[in-house]
C-alpha cells in the first residue's frame, strides 16, 4: 500500500469495498491455515492405524468445504480490492486530466505533452498497483504470516525458530533495496518519459522528417534514447531479480534446515511421552508452505511500492502545479456585447526576460471590424492571448464592455469570443463534430454546419469527400490542405455566433478570390458585432473600419487604410514591398 494526499481520499471513499474485500482474504487466509491440521491428523490417523473409513470421509468433506469457502472468498475479494483499485484508478486520471485542463500556457511551454503521457498511462499503472495489488499483499504479509507463525509456533517452538531467522534478513534487505529500487524505477520512468515525448514529436511530424530527408538521423536519435530506456530498465530489474533470487534462495534453506531438523524430531521423540509426529511435520511443511506466499508477498510490497511512491511523487508533481488563471472576484454579466479597450497594457511571459507588449493603447467598439497588422513576432498573437485570458495582465490594462478583464468570469470571456488560430488545429474526428465544436444549442445542427460551412467557403470542398461531413480527416486534420484546415476552423468560430470573432492570419492559406469570398461574407453576417482581423496581407484588412500597426510590442498607429496611407510610412512601405511581390508573381 502507499499512501499521500492523493491516494488517501480515495481510501476513504472506496473504504466500504476495501473493508469487505479485506474480510474476505482475512476468511480465506483462515480457512487455508485449518486445511494443514486437518491433513496433518490424517496423516498421522493413517500411518498409526487410528481411524476408519468414517473419519477419513469426514476430514476429505471438511477440507472440501473449506476450499469451497477459499474459492468463494477468493472471487470476492478479488471483485471488492481489485474493483476498489481500479475505481481509484478512474478517479485519479480524471482528476489529472481535469486539473491538466485548468493549467495555463505557461505548464506547457515547460512541459512535452509526450513525456505527460507517460503519467497518466505507466506511473498510474503502478499507483494502482500499489493500491490494490499491494493492500493484498500486505494483509496477506502480516495476517496469514501472523497466523501461520502462530500454528508453527504451536507445533515446536525451536523449529518455528530456526526457520523463522532468515526472515530477519529478509525484512533488513529489503528496506535497503527498497529505496533504491524507488530511486531506479524514477530513473527508469524519466526514461520512459523522454521515449514516449521523442516518439510523439516525431510521428506527429513526420512529413517534416521525410521532407528534409531525415529518417536515418531520427531513427539514429531513437535508438540512442531508447537504449537508454533499455538501460536504466534493466537496471531497475537487475536489482528487483537480485533481491528476489536471494528471497528465494533463503526460503530454500529453510525448507532444507524445516526436513532435517523436522525429521531428527520425529525420530528422536518418537518414544518420548510428547512425540513430535510425521503428521505434525507434515503439518508444520504445509504451514511453511503457506508462508512462502506472504514472505514473498513481503519481497513483492517492497518492489510494488517503491514504484508506487515514484509515480505518485510524479503525478503529484502535476497535480500540485498551480492554476494561475482562474477567476477571482468576478462581475456576472449576462451578455458581452464586443467593447475592448487597452489601457496602457505591458506585458512579460511568464518564462520571458522582457515585455513582449510596451504601452499598448486603442479601443475598438462594438461592431468594428478592426484590422491588425505588424511583421512576424511583432506582438499581434500576443494581443490576441490576453483577450482570450490565456494570461492574466494587470487590472485596469484590458476592458471588455467597460469592465476590466480580470473581473470578468473565465467562462463567459471566451464563451463570447470565436477565434480562429494561425495553425487551424482540428481534432481527429468527423468535420462535422469539428465545426460544432463551438456549438451551444443543439438544434438544427446540421443545417447550422452546412451555413458556416458555406460563410468559409470550404462547403464544396467537403461535399467532394466520399464521406461528405463525416470525413474523418485524421490526426491535427492531416487528410486536408492547409487551406482547407483554416477555412474549416473558421466555421467552426462563426457557428458560434460570437459577440467577438478573432482571426489570426487565419485565411493565410487560400487564394485571393477566397479570401474575398470569405471576407464578403464576413461582413454580412458580422454587422454589429465586433471582429479582429490579424494579417499580413493587406488585402485582407484595407477595408477594416480602423487598422492597428503593430511593431516590436507597440502600437505605432491606428486609423484607416487612406488615413494610415497617407501618414505611416511603416504602413506605405508594407503596402508598397506587397504591391511590388504581386507584380512580380504575375510576370
Amino acid at each position: 500500500m502507499i499512501f499521500g494526499k492523493t491516494v488517501n481520499k480515495y481510501y476513504l471513499k472506496y473504504a466500504h469495498l476495501f473493508l469487505l474485500g479485506v474480510a474476505a482474504l482475512l476468511f480465506v487466509d483462515y480457512f487455508q491455515l485449518e486445511i494443514p491440521q486437518l491433513t496433518g491428523n490424517l496423516v498421522d490417523g493413517l500411518v498409526n492405524g487410528t481411524i476408519d473409513k468414517a473419519g477419513i470421509i469426514s476430514i476429505i468433506s471438511t477440507i472440501a468445504i473449506y476450499v469451497a469457502i477459499i474459492i468463494v472468498g477468493r472471487f470476492l475479494w478479488r471483485l471488492f480490492i481489485f474493483g476498489a483499485s481500479r475505481r481509484v484508478d478512474y478517479g485519479i486520471r480524471n482528476e489529472m486530466f481535469s486539473h491538466a485542463e485548468q493549467l495555463s500556457n505557461r505548464f506547457y511551454s515547460e512541459n512535452k505533452v509526450g513525456g505527460l503521457m507517460a503519467y497518466f498511462t505507466n506511473d498510474l499503472e503502478a499507483v494502482r498497483r500499489a493500491v490494490g495489488p499491494g493492500m493484498i499483499m500486505a494483509v496477506d504479509a502480516v495476517f496469514l504470516g501472523g497466523l501461520a507463525f502462530y500454528h508453527m509456533f504451536q507445533l515446536d517452538i525451536r523449529l518455528t525458530l530456526y526457520s523463522g531467522i532468515p526472515l530477519i534478513f529478509i525484512t533488513l534487505l529489503g528496506a535497503y533495496i527498497g529505496n533504491k529500487m524507488r530511486k531506479k524505477f524514477k530513473e527508469a520512468q524519466k526514461a520512459f518519459e523522454d521515449l514516449s515525448d521523442f516518439t510523439n514529436e516525431n510521428l506527429s511530424g513526420i512529413s517534416v522528417v521525410k521532407a528534409f530527408v531525415k529518417e536515418k538521423i531520427e531513427i539514429k536519435g531513437f535508438l540512442e534514447i531508447n537504449k537508454r530506456a533499455k538501460d536504466k530498465n534493466i537496471e531497475y530489474v537487475k536489482m528487483q531479480t537480485i533481491f528476489q533470487v536471494t528471497v528465494r534462495m533463503i526460503i530454500s534453506i529453510i525448507f532444507v534446515v524445516i526436513l532435517t531438523y523436522g525429521g531428527y524430531l520425529v525420530k528422536t521423540t518418537a518414544n518420548s511421552s510428547d512425540p513430535f509426529t510425521i503428521g505434525e511435520l507434515w503439518e508444520f511443511i504445509m504451514l511453511f508452505g503457506a508462508l512462502i506466499w506472504p514472505m514473498m508477498a513481503l519481497a513483492m510490497i517492497i518492489n510494488i511500492r517503491s514504484r508506487g511512491k515514484a509515480s505518485l511523487e510524479r503525478i503529484e508533481r502535476i497535480l500540485d502545479e498551480e492554476i494561475d488563471v482562474f477567476d477571482d472576484n468576478v462581475i456576472e454579466v449576462d451578455k458581452i456585447k464586443g467593447e475592448i479597450e487597452f489601457r496602457n497594457l505591458s506585458f512579460k511571459y511568464p518564462d520571458g526576460t522582457e515585455n513582449a507588449l510596451h504601452n499598448i493603447n486603442f479601443k475598438i467598439k462594438v461592431g468594428e471590424t478592426v484590422g491588425v497588422l505588424g511583421r512576424t513576432g511583432s506582438g499581434k498573437t500576443s494581443i490576441v492571448d490576453l483577450l482570450l485570458r490565456i494570461y492574466n495582465v494587470e487590472e485596469n490594462s484590458i476592458f471588455i464592455d467597460g469592465i476590466d478583464i480580470m473581473r470578468l468570469p473565465l467562462k463567459k470571456v471566451r464563451g463570447s469570443i470565436g477565434y480562429v488560430p494561425q495553425d487551424g488545429f482540428l481534432f481527429s474526428d468527423s468535420i462535422s463534430n469539428n465545426i460544432s465544436l463551438g456549438l451551444h444549442k443543439r438544434v438544427d445542427v446540421y443545417q447550422q454546419i452546412q451555413e458556416a460551412a458555406k460563410l468559409s467557403d470550404v462547403h464544396d470542398n467537403i461535399v467532394d469527400f466520399s464521406d461528405g461531413y463525416e470525413t474523418v480527416i485524421g490526426e491535427r486534420g492531416v487528410t486536408l490542405s492547409g487551406g482547407q484546415r483554416q477555412r474549416v476552423s473558421i466555421a467552426r468560430a462563426l457557428i458560434k455566433d460570437p459577440s467577438i470573432l478573432i482571426m489570426d492570419d487565419s485565411i493565410s492559406a487560400v487564394d485571393t478570390q477566397t479570401e474575398e469570398t470569405i471576407l464578403t461574407n464576413l461582413e454580412k453576417v458580422r454587422k454589429g458585432k465586433t471582429t479582429l482581423i490579424i494579417a499580413h496581407r493587406i488585402s485582407t484588412i484595407k477595408d477594416a473600419d480602423k487598422i492597428i500597426i503593430v511593431d516590436e510590442g507597440k502600437v505605432i498607429d491606428v486609423g484607416t487604410h487612406d488615413e494610415l496611407l497617407a501618414r505611416c510610412i511603416f504602413y506605405k512601405d508594407m503596402v508598397e514591398r506587397q504591391r511590388l511581390e504581386e507584380e512580380i508573381e504575375v510576370a
